[in-house]
């Protein structure tokens, strides 16, 4: 799933120059067995916002029905169009399950996260804002009942001859959640908690996090942090098939 990797207005617009210029290298493996979705959340794109116009966040309303643990900060929402049009795709292309080997879900977060979505988002609930603050760098976020620590690294690997990996809080985390190893942190099971990354099965799985606001960074860079994590997955899962290895089967296409 290849979202807008830069929806902050000054950032420019999503890499697909740069999406296609790989297309005939890494990309090109796969070009006739992927999928690439590349908004998922136009208005939330438009208009800087992590949430859809309803004030609902699209990126944890593919489980609507999912558990809410009480003072978690993934927690599922209520159904979107934005998670009925993508999964609705899905289903008219022959089903979102068993048929995909990887899943890249592309995120930014922007300093609005932290000046307007969460107090908005606190309002909303009736809880007390809690100020927070915003990793300055790239980050992976990977499933802990799955966490293919050997492919994250080797994407962290690719992305930081582009741009800085984020260095974890004094606590030890990065946004709260457990740090397994640098630059990627553990989550519950995405689809347990209605991520897009768990949208499908995928066995290789993860969640981008680009910072464009960053002194050190800007939207080229984050533009091609993006890219460098597809490409670098793409390759790690093209190794594998090659020597024999786990990479493929029934399941052997990538979403993007």
């Amino acid at each position: 799933r290849l979202t807008p990797s830069a929806p902050n207005p000054r950032a420019g617009r999503a890499p697909r120059g740069h999406v296609r210029e790989r297309a005939g290298q890494t990309l090109g493996h796969v070009r006739d067995t992927s999928l690439v979705h590349r908004c998922v959340s136009p208005w939330g794109y438009e208009t800087i916002q992590r949430w859809n116009a309803q004030a609902v966040d699209p990126n944890r309303s593919f489980n609507p029905r999912g558990e809410v643990v009480a003072g978690r900060s993934f927690n599922p929402e209520a159904a979107t169009e934005e998670s009925a049009a993508l999964l609705s795709h899905l289903e008219a292309l022959g089903g979102r399950d068993g048929r995909f080997l990887c899943h890249i879900d592309l995120h930014e977060t922007t300093d609005t996260d932290e000046s307007e979505f969460r107090p908005a988002k606190a309002a909303r609930d009736g809880v007390a804002f809690e100020p927070g603050t915003i990793p300055d760098g790239f980050y992976l976020v990977a499933d802990v009942t799955n966490p293919r620590l050997e492919w994250h690294a080797a994407i962290v690997d690719a992305v930081r001859r582009v741009t800085h990996i984020a260095p974890a809080d004094p606590d030890g985390t990065i946004i709260g959640e457990p740090v397994l190893q640098e630059g990627v942190i553990g989550i519950p099971s995405p689809r347990s908690l209605g991520l897009c990354a768990g949208v499908t099965d995928a066995p290789y799985a993860t969640t981008t996090e680009v910072y464009p606001d960053s002194p050190k960074a800007d939207a080229d860079i984050c533009n091609r942090a993006q890219v460098a994590a597809i490409t670098s997955a793409l390759d790690f899962l093209l190794a594998e098939r090659r020597a024999g290895g786990g990479a493929g089967g029934a399941a052997a296409k990538a979403e993007l």
